[in-house]
């Protein structure tokens, strides 16, 4: 008990250290996680041999993780990813094998060893791509997708390639009985092997398994259907009904336990006939997308993900041997390079072919380089079927675990390319401005097209400003005038009639820009009207010392009318909680005046005495208003 605490003490605090560090100097966590495994690791020599038997554990935080994008695909959005599952993802791991094959061979490695080598290294990291893509907000672009319809190919594919291996062995172990069944001769498998199998020699994992190593190829192929179909039915005619009964208890934590039984046993189905946990937790995933506990599955499950897909990444790094990458650095180093670049080349080159573009084909080849988790596996699966030599498998565990490693620096390097890219690119043209208007709105996103259709319903002239060509198309395309430029340049704005114009709403996203806008107006300007967008109050406090004449905060009224909606149906009529908001407008205004005034930028408004002193007696004025009103309708009534 005191070796597992001290363990899990190491494990925790490397994470808890070393991720956030990561994240703050904008590495992302995953390379935070394989930092720290590699600290705690061959670093430091915390951690030692459990390393292996944490990561099949760990592993499982991939298996939760499918199952939540699984949750979020209905099965007619599957369906409508089939041509890039079937072309773009088949051609990708068709084409990479070959080349990683061709490579191996002229290394002087047999075919069928080379064919293993090329078959494991094609696969990608589901972990590690699906999790930065996520980080980053790229899962919803066009890169992706076709990322994420890869990966799903690559871990479908596992089931046939762990299928056809045991083919490529000189000496198999196995024998076919004369009923057409296969039977495994455990006794030609050393100790590590079959830990390399994921059984770790456990009585219960061999018992699963002999479920089906007598059956003939037949009887296989049946249970593999039988248990898909299980989890079909089940998650159609058996979930709900379920969870009604889970719910009648009331107890918070028996939707945990439910949504995890769910995970494990789906797991355990499919090890039992063969088949990728990975792919039985998507599916499952995909059965529930419909169902209306789809939420409480996704909360319930998403802290166990994050922390054993954490885990996962820490043991990759704790695993990796220094002792044979220093002895053989150039070469393992340069291998790892290699497969990169390979695979790099070969996805560049499909991502084109499937119509990807500029920053997505950037995203689709950099993303998919590395090799993946499910590499670990089909190289212990080679060598404990006889395809692939010890030396030959050590040497190719150290690639995939440094390309693993090398994979969060290529999301780095996409956004550096991306960045330059775009510049590269060039600007587009902006527009002549050949009219002038009453009202100058800079910025038309969802804030700015409110203004503009409000001010021009009203019968008065704008002129809408933008940089953003999308934004500029989307108005044309409903039929409202913009001009392409950027409203933050001196020549823009004087040719949309700054010098006339009545008022100026400042809409801008960037809040920097919007000040300096503010600011260069009010000089030029100082009889103009200025309305300006605000972040937050300490954004209000900035555009007032720029000059802006009325300051919004974006959620300020939208939270206003949210609040009467509250008290209208706590029992307050329309007039008493319309009543209410307009106290709180007015006194807040108010507020917001004078605590500009005791505002200072380089002072964080907590640490101003002067500041927190007297948001407190404001905050005493609005208790008072509304006790008077109350009292005030007490008397009326």
């Amino acid at each position: 008990m005191e070796g597992f605490l001290f363990q899990a003490t190491i494990y925790l605090a490397a994470a808890v250290i070393a991720v956030p560090i990561a994240a703050r100097l904008g590495l992302g966590s995953v390379l935070g996680y394989l930092a720290a495994g590699i600290l705690i690791g061959p670093v430091l020599g915390l951690v030692g041999a459990e390393t292996k038997d944490l990561q099949h554990f760990a592993e499982f935080g991939v298996v939760m993780m499918l199952f939540l994008i699984g949750l979020e695909l209905e099965p007619r959005a599957l369906w409508d990813m089939r041509h890039r599952l079937l072309g773009l993802g088949g051609l990708q791991v068709v084409i990479s094998t070959a080349a990683l094959m061709g490579i191996a061979m002229a290394y002087g490695q047999p075919w069928g060893v080379s064919l293993a080598v090329g078959l494991s290294l094609s696969l990608s990291s589901t972990a590690i791509v699906l999790q930065t893509l996520s980080e980053k907000g790229l899962m919803q672009t066009a890169g992706g997708r076709s990322a994420f319809s890869v990966l799903l190919t690559q871990d479908i594919a596992v089931i046939p390639i762990l299928a056809f291996l045991p083919l490529l062995a000189v000496t198999l172990p196995s024998g076919i009985q004369p009923d057409g069944s296969i039977s495994l001769n455990a006794d030609k498998l050393d100790p590590a092997n079959k830990a390399a199998e994921g059984g770790h020699g456990s009585e219960a994992a061999q018992v699963a398994f002999s479920l089906i190593d007598t059956l003939p190829a037949w009887g296989v192929t049946l249970a593999t259907i039988g248990a898909i179909a299980t989890i079909i039915i089940t998650g159609v005619f058996f979930t709900r009904p379920v969870f009604r009964f889970i719910h009648s208890a009331k107890l918070r934590e028996m939707y945990t336990a439910l949504a995890l039984l769910i995970v494990v046993s789906i797991s355990l189905l499919m090890m039992v006939v063969g088949l990728s946990p990975a792919l039985g937790a998507f599916l499952a995933g995909v059965v529930l997308a419909s169902s209306e506990f789809r939420h409480e599955l996704e909360t319930d499950l998403e802290p166990f993900k994050g922390l054993l897909l954490g885990l996962f990444f820490i043991t990759v790094g704790a695993g990796i041997n220094f002792d044979l990458l220093l002895s053989d650095t150039i070469i393992i180093v340069g291998m790892a390079l290699l497969v990169i670049i390979v695979k790099g080349l070969i996805l560049y080159v499909l991502g084109r072919s499937f119509g990807l573009r500029g920053r997505d084909q950037w995203l689709f080849a950099l993303g998919l380089a590395q090799a993946g988790e499910f590499g670990f596996v089909l190289v212990s699966f080679s060598v404990a079927t006889g395809v692939m030599p010890n030396g030959v498998a050590e040497t190719l565990l150290l690639v995939i675990a440094l390309s693993m490693l090398i994979a969060p620096l290529l999301f780095i390097l996409y956004e550096v390319i991306s960045k330059r890219y775009s510049e590269r690119q060039g600007v587009i043209p902006e527009d002549e401005i050949d009219e002038e208007g009453t009202v100058i709105i800079a910025g038309i996103g969802r804030y700015g097209q409110i203004v503009n259709r409000i001010v021009q319903a009203s019968g008065f002239d704008t002129v809408v400003l933008d940089h953003n060509p999308e934004a500029i198309a989307v108005m044309r395309r409903f039929g409202y005038k913009a001009f392409l430029g950027d409203p933050s340049r001196p020549d823009i704005l004087r040719k949309a009639g700054l010098a006339e114009a009545r008022v100026l709403v400042v809409a801008l996203d960037d809040q920097k820009a919007a000040r300096a806008l503010v600011e260069y107006a009010r000089k030029l300007r100082p009889d103009m009207h200025i309305v300006a967008r605000a972040h937050d109050r300490t954004d209000v406090y900035r555009l007032y010392q720029c000059g802006a004449n009325d300051i919004v905060r974006e959620m300020f009224d939208s939270s206003l009318r949210a609040g009467r909606y509250v008290l209208e149906n706590l029992g307050l009529s329309e007039y008493e909680a319309a009543e209410a908001q307009r106290i709180f407008y007015q006194h807040d205004r108010a507020s917001v005046r004078e605590l500009a005034a005791l505002w200072r930028p380089d002072v964080p408004p907590a640490e101003n005495k002067a500041y927190v002193a007297r948001a407190i007696e404001l905050q005493k004025d609005l208790e008072t208003a509304f006790l008077d009103r109350n009292d005030d309708d007490k008397k009326s009534a």
